[in-house]
């Protein structure tokens, strides 16, 4: 049984859906794994979605560490951040010492870590670009493809390094942004840009512009299914974590990571999004 540590912010309602989710398809036998910890770098009081994410992880009687990062060294986080992020993780590291996990999972953790952390367990995170995509926040992710006017978006699941967003991917999903709903989008953009530039677009419209919201929707509906399958390959034992920071996948090296579009079958996204609502 795959041994899990669930690192979240709890910082929205998609952390709280994500972690139910995992817990009922734990339950049901859909993954063989078990949630041996919750960590949060928010404690209680900081915030009202935090505090409800809380409740629900003390609900499936998960142990739950909150250890603030708000309130640790505020003066030097100001002076030096690199400095500062491995004394945090120095204090995570002590405080989770005692748990026994194969692996950690970062869902909507908010903070960059530091090898003090991916030295000590495998770390792996949810990144809204396939391999080699644009890295940063989901919307860095997406106004970076408008911009370079991409075919493809995706998302992928990778091993935590040094290189921000850019380990070595287990698995990855892409799909055409092209084609359909996709070009009247794209067309009704192009037509926007004819009378003022991208940025302004960004700043008055935002994450509501037409493409923006259509290539988020697709990609978060597969989101929870990739995560899912990412754990059911790892419990398994088909996606394995080697020593210095390799991936094998059925017991071979892999660089690119394993494609999963055809496990992603609308069957697969309708049952883990129903989940999440």
């Amino acid at each position: 049984m795959l041994k899990l540590g669930w690192f979240s912010t709890g910082r929205d309602k998609a952390a709280l859906d994500l972690f139910e989710t995992i817990e009922d398809d734990i339950k049901k036998g859909i993954i063989h794994a078990n949630i041996e910890y919750v960590f949060s770098d928010r404690e209680r009081g900081e915030s009202k979605a935090s505090d409800q994410f809380f409740d629900v992880v003390e609900r499936y009687n998960r142990p739950l560490i909150c250890f603030s990062s708000r309130k640790f060294e505020p003066l030097l986080k100001k002076r030096n951040r690199v400095e500062w992020r491995k004394r945090y993780d120095a204090k995570v590291v002590e405080l989770l010492e005692p748990y026994q996990v194969d692996l950690i999972m970062l869902v909507g953790y908010m903070l960059i870590v530091s090898n003090v952390l991916f030295d000590r367990w495998p770390l792996i995170n949810l990144h809204p670009a396939k391999p080699g995509g644009p890295k940063g926040s989901w919307q860095d992710v997406i106004w970076e493809l408008i911009k370079k006017g991409e075919d493809e978006a995706g998302a992928m699941v990778h091993l935590v390094t040094e290189q921000l967003d850019k380990g070595p991917p287990l698995t990855y999903c892409a799909f055409p942004i092209r084609g359909g709903e996709f070009d009247v989008l794209w067309q009704q953009l192009e037509e926007k840009r004819k009378r003022k530039p991208l940025f302004e677009i960004i700043k008055e419209e935002g994450e509501q512009e037409p493409l923006f919201k259509k290539i988020r929707q697709e990609e978060l509906t597969r989101e929870f299914p990739l995560i899912i399958v990412t754990l059911q390959k790892l419990a398994e034992g088909y996606i394995k974590i080697a020593d210095e920071q390799k991936i094998l996948i059925s017991d071979v090296l892999s660089e690119e990571g394993l494609c999963v579009n055809e496990s992603l079958c609308e069957d697969f996204y309708e049952k883990c999004n129903s989940n999440a609502q």
